[in-house]
């Protein structure tokens, strides 16, 4: 039988393994993780796609909401996290565990009010969304039934989070990997198969994402050296809400602007055709496939970076952070040159039946490519900010790429450029994001080697 981990071994890991060896230990799951949780969109998007070219606009619509629900998950959840991370490090297990029960409750109560105001007022909701005459039919048969799963799928980001802060990023994997294979089986079975259409996948999407919960209540409640939620710790005072918004801010920031950035590329895409909301949307979700990796890998460094600079051990924190940001540039470097060069193929794959998808969306997919190794400073930069709570520097740079930087992007430039300023605001914002980043980042990385000479 596999031996369980007690907090004290687990705390000697975090603070003494080469973070060469910690890290992708830690890494691994959590990529596969971050790729499973992508794949269920990009499973949504392939096979709706052969649907037609308002239906995939539809799923495309309906991201924004997913980034909606996303954002309340992964805010409470990575706050939480990185609080929980911290204390633990400090060996301060109470405030700990109220943290975490106070963010998983509260998780479970936004979603219900999320569906609940959501359901209500679809037809509304869809075309503030972006929806076109011609999508928002579809958006509304998919997004009713995402609504409905809100309030799990906002607890199970929580339990993913958690599960990783605490060193169980094994444990994460299990549940959100069954859940995405899952719905990759029962996506053609639905749509096609049982000739439900759009409304299909969103059914596959919601039971797959159950039974994820499902697994990841089981394993949260079953393993041993895993904070439980537990009624009797949630509590109201300001002080866990402050210290979970804290360190969750800047997730907020991203999730939130990222929805909002989503919406506002529907709309300025539903100005050009349903063609072009569908191309943009194929786009995004294959950006967000090749990031999730990386995502993944930095939330490996993440409770690595809390729990030693928890401990005061900043030389370890630095030195976590240096191995991240090369690991990622030479792989986004990798992947930047494999999809621009078969960007065309990519999208034909998609939407094969439809050229000006492919037209518009294999440029948009070239000029993303071009600025995309530049992301591993601008990620990595984030969580290191993130992690050791400097709470009002992490948001700033998490808010720059889709808040301070693409929102006026693709307010301006599609009406000034047309479909080519479509195209060019999200390479634009990621170059001004990474300048902002590496200003912070160099400041704090020189705020670290200071506290740790006077650690000496």
């Amino acid at each position: 039988m596999r031996h369980e981990m007690s907090y004290e071994e687990k705390y000697r890991m975090m603070v003494e393994t080469p973070v060469n060896r910690l890290i992708p230990r830690l890494a691994v799951p959590t990529i596969i993780s971050m790729l499973i949780t992508s794949i269920y969109n990009m499973a949504d998007t392939f096979f709706v796609s052969q649907l037609s070219t308002s239906a995939s606009g539809a799923v495309g619509v309906n991201f924004s909401l997913m980034a909606m629900i996303q954002a309340i998950g992964f805010t409470l959840g990575m706050g939480s996290g990185n609080y929980m991370s911290r204390m633990l490090g400090e060996k301060s297990d109470e405030k700990a565990q109220k943290a975490c029960s106070t963010a998983v409750y509260t998780a479970f109560v936004f979603g219900l009010a999320l569906a609940i105001t959501g359901i209500l007022n679809i037809d509304s909701l869809v075309r503030v969304l972006g929806a076109t005459e011609t999508i928002a039919p579809f958006a509304r048969d998919y997004g009713k039934y995402i609504l409905i799963a809100a309030p799990y799928m906002t607890v199970s980001f929580v339990f993913n989070n958690h599960l990783r802060s605490q060193g169980n990023a094994a444990l994460s994997m299990m549940g959100i990997t069954t859940g995405g294979v899952l719905n990759v089986v029962l996506d053609p079975i639905l749509i096609f198969g049982f000739g439900m259409g759009i409304s299909g996948a969103a059914i596959a999407t919601i039971i797959s994402q159950f039974i994820s919960f499902m697994i990841l209540l089981v394993l949260v409640i079953r393993s041993g050296n895993v904070l439980k939620p537990h009624p009797k710790y949630v509590t109201f005072r300001g002080w866990v809400y402050k210290e979970i918004l804290a360190a969750g801010m800047p997730t907020l920031g991203r999730q939130g602007l990222a929805s909002a950035a989503s919406v506002l590329l529907n709309v300025a895409a539903s100005g050009f055709g349903d063609a072009a909301v569908a191309a943009m949307s194929i786009v995004t979700r294959i950006m967000m496939f090749i990031n999730s990796a990386l995502i993944g890998f930095g939330q490996g460094f993440q409770p690595v970076c809390g729990f030693n600079f928890g401990a005061k051990r900043y030389g370890r924190v630095l030195e976590a952070y240096y191995f991240c940001r090369k690991v990622a540039f030479v792989f986004l470097l990798c992947m930047a040159v494999v999809m621009f060069a078969a960007s065309t193929p990519i999208m034909w794959l998609f939407r094969r039946e439809d050229a000006e998808v492919v037209r518009i969306g294999a440029m948009a997919l070239k000029l993303q490519c071009a600025l995309l190794p530049v992301q591993s400073f601008t990620i990595i930069g984030n969580m290191l900010t993130q992690s050791i709570g400097y709470s009002f520097r992490a948001t700033l740079t998490a808010i720059g790429k889709q808040g301070l930087f693409f929102i006026p992007a693709i307010l301006f430039l599609p009406g000034w450029l047309g479909i080519p300023g479509l195209q060019l605001a999200q390479p634009i914002a990621d170059l001004l994001t990474f300048l902002l980043t590496q200003a912070i980042v160099v400041m704090v990385v020189k705020e670290l080697k200071e506290m740790e000479r006077q650690g000496d």
